[in-house]
């Protein structure tokens, strides 16, 4: 049966040169609004909401993914930019905190979707691969194979992730602790002179984030332009200069790559269970909140800060708000770093014991 809207109100009816754009119109036009009244990290949530509507009606556009590896890369070596030399010492300065704030978030998460299966809520083992704070891709192509819905699996991490970005920026919004002047944590436009640091600093980020893709390290297009730009700055090699317009085109991207996700048919798939998988996210939200809250009443650390480290949210996208606030962005990406590795490296495993012993249970 035809669909009866009309061509101008349906986007899968539109051919990809005026889906594109329309998604650069909408996402000048949402990140300029959000940016007018101060939101952090404009230039990242609002192509994010604009993919995130088209794709969601049908109207996706084929997004590069090289584009989406070199804008990593870029997103990587602004972090780089903003970790000082001293942040290794201090993480084993303060270890207990670091390894207690890391594993609350990966155990209580866990935890979360072990009682979300055990209730039999979700199909299979999906709520424990779902709930899973990271390693996304990682997490959702092993989901299939120990008895969960792996598109269900992709809504509840990608969903996680949208939302995480959405609730730090209001965290952030609501203490008023955005940087003055800036929205998207952008340096000024460079100097003629100060060209040739540009050219080196999107050489060294986007190259550096081809070798993790070729190499197939997970995050290596996010982790291997952060450690370069360290390494590589603290030897003096580069300074890291990235101008406001690139900073901007590589959150843009960051966005369109979460949000063209959500595509119709899988949202249709997910359509009945989608109230369930926002809950358990917002309840995962606000565990890990409640984790933060500990970290500032024990440990003496800013609120706005203790809430991004233990944020669930995507690295990326965390990376990109913190370096817009006044917090100590170090801390944070230093936790959000470190439970990464840790997802990467024990939540599989973590995943796949909960999930053998829940197909035992049935």
């Amino acid at each position: 049966m035809p669909d009866p809207r009309p061509f101008a109100l349906d986007p899968a009816r539109w051919p990809q040169t005026l889906r594109w754009a329309v998604l650069l119109a909408g996402s000048v036009f949402l990140a300029a609004l959000l940016g007018a009244v101060h939101l952090s990290a404009a230039f990242l949530l609002g192509p994010m909401a604009v993919a995130i509507a088209l794709a969601s009606s049908g109207g996706s556009v084929k997004l590069p993914r090289a584009a989406f590896v070199a804008a990593q890369g870029v997103v990587g070596v602004m972090i780089a930019s903003k970790l000082p030399a001293s942040i290794l010492p201090e993480i084993v300065r303060d270890w207990p905190i670091f390894l207690v704030g890391t594993l609350s978030t990966v155990l209580g998460a866990s935890a979360l979707g072990w009682a979300m299966a055990r209730s039999g809520s979700l199909p299979g083992t999906t709520a424990i691969w779902g709930s899973s704070p990271g390693a996304a891709t990682v997490m959702t192509l092993m989901s299939d194979d120990f008895g969960a819905d792996m598109r269900l699996v992709a809504v509840m991490q990608y969903t996680r992730v949208a939302c995480c970005a959405i609730a730090a920026t209001a965290v952030v919004r609501l203490f008023g602790v955005a940087q003055p002047g800036s929205v998207a944590a952008m340096s000024a436009q460079p100097e003629a002179g100060a060209m040739i640091e540009v050219a080196k600093s999107l050489a060294l980020g986007i190259g550096m984030a081809f070798l993790g893709l070729k190499l197939k390290i997970p995050g290596g297009g996010l982790l291997l332009p952060m450690a370069g730009g360290l390494i590589f700055g603290a030897l003096g090699f580069v300074e890291i200069t990235l101008p406001q317009t690139v900073l901007a085109l590589s959150y843009a991207i960051v966005g369109w790559g979460i949000g063209m996700r959500f595509s119709r048919e899988v949202l249709r798939h997910t359509a009945r269970l989608l109230p369930l998988i926002v809950g358990s996210i917002l309840a995962l939200i606000a565990l890990c909140a409640g984790f933060a809250m500990a970290l500032v009443h024990f440990a003496g650390i800013e609120p706005v800060t203790a809430y991004l480290a233990t944020s669930p949210g995507g690295a990326d996208s965390v990376a990109i708000i913190a370096a817009g606030t006044q917090v100590d962005v170090p801390f944070v990406m230093a936790m959000q770093i470190a439970r990464f590795l840790l997802v990467l490296i024990a939540g599989p495993a973590l995943a796949r014991a909960l999930s053998r012993r829940q197909l035992r249970a049935r």
